[in-house]
């Protein structure tokens, strides 16, 4: 068994054997290919390193480029983001599109269907799919759609982006990472590493990730680090097959104004309430119409019980106006448009463990 480490310097791959052990009656040390392998393997973890602590000088996509390249120097590929609830996947996608298209908060379990966002650089086009992160606490029917969509996900990209927070590791973590195949190459994409000061801190953890998965590179950034942003691409660019591009160079996502409406008033459902209202919340749109410069949005907020109710709507109303206040705003610099929202909130008890219910309110 080979491990892949990705030494920055050369730009090439690198194989190191597995460790292994061997019986030595005569009590003698390591034999030399074991300490060549040893050797071998700290060399790499040190370039892995070097680079992650070094200026971080990258190849800066070029600006969004017209006229269109021909078809045959074109190149277009699918890349999963991956990782447990709340991990940042959300953020990263906003930034690598350059807009916001999928909801986020400090609430777990935020993202809660495939979204795809494209970014075109050059000849490049970069088709990124934001995933659910995989849920482990609750087995109810909506949970079990959120993970078959994570499971659909990675088995049909050209690149995974394993996402992690720097220098940590646990069960959520290990669950999502033994869904990756084999087959599919795999950045491991350590977050937060800003917070990271010492090479020393963070070399047992990445060796450890390597044994973990047979990942092809090690990315560290912050997702809000725009330098870092520009970098990722030129990582990720050489993984994607020359084919035509899936989508127009403008394009940024494939979700609807009407699917982006549901989420929007569901991101600030969640930022306003807090750890006080259950996961299982979800949003429907009854009614998008578009008249000229005017967007009509009638939603209803769906919850499984009538204490959740009296938490949305609040002291005389104030609550939920505030959500329609603020979802109305967003949605007008969205849509470039004048935006009347109305909101109603309604209980469906059990909804979240219903199958058909699930599917209804428009989960996969």
């Amino acid at each position: 068994m080979t491990t892949n480490f990705y030494l920055p310097e050369a730009d090439t791959f690198q194989r190191r054997p597995s460790m292994t052990t061997t019986n030595n009656h005569s009590n003698a040390g390591p034999d030399a290919d074991d300490a060549d392998a040893q050797a071998r393997q700290q060399q790499a973890i040190d370039a892995m390193l070097a680079k992650a602590f070094s200026v971080r000088k990258s190849t800066e996509p070029a600006a969004d480029a017209a006229p269109l390249p021909p078809v045959e120097t074109q190149r277009c590929g699918l890349i999963a983001i991956v990782g447990k609830p709340n991990v940042g996947k959300s953020t990263l996608l906003n930034a690598l599109v350059g807009q916001k298209i999928s909801i986020t908060s400090r609430k777990a379990q935020t993202t809660r269907h495939r979204i795809t966002g494209m970014r075109t650089v050059k000849a490049t086009q970069f088709v990124f799919v934001d995933t659910p992160g995989f849920q482990t606490r609750h087995g109810n029917a909506l949970n079990r759609s959120l993970n078959k969509t994570v499971v659909g996900a990675v088995n049909d990209v050209d690149l995974i982006v394993f996402v992690v927070e720097a220098g940590q590791f646990n069960l959520a973590d290990a669950k999502v990472l033994s869904l990756l195949p084999e087959k599919t190459p795999a950045i491991l994409l350590a977050n937060k590493f800003d917070l990271i000061h010492r090479r020393a801190d963070i070399a047992p953890w990445l060796k450890s990730m390597q044994e973990r998965h047979n990942f092809s590179e090690f990315v560290p950034m912050s997702a809000n680090n725009a330098k870092d942003i520009e970098r990722l691409f030129g990582i990720v660019e050489k993984y994607l097959p020359m084919q035509p591009w899936m989508y127009g160079a403008e394009e940024l996502t494939d979700r609807s104004d009407r699917f982006m409406a549901a989420e929007i008033i569901r991101e600030k459902l969640f930022r306003l309430t807090g750890d006080e209202l259950p996961y299982t919340s979800t949003v429907i749109i009854d009614k998008y119409e578009e008249e000229g410069n005017l967007r009509r949005v009638a939603a209803t907020i769906v919850v499984e019980r009538d204490g959740h109710k009296g938490m949305i709507i609040g002291e005389k109303g104030e609550k939920l106006k505030r959500i329609g206040t603020e979802a109305r705003h967003e949605l007008e610099t969205l849509t470039g448009a004048k935006v009347f929202i109305e909101i109603w909130v309604k209980v469906r008890s059990g909804w979240a463990d219903d199958e058909a219910r699930v599917r209804t309110f428009g989960y996969e």
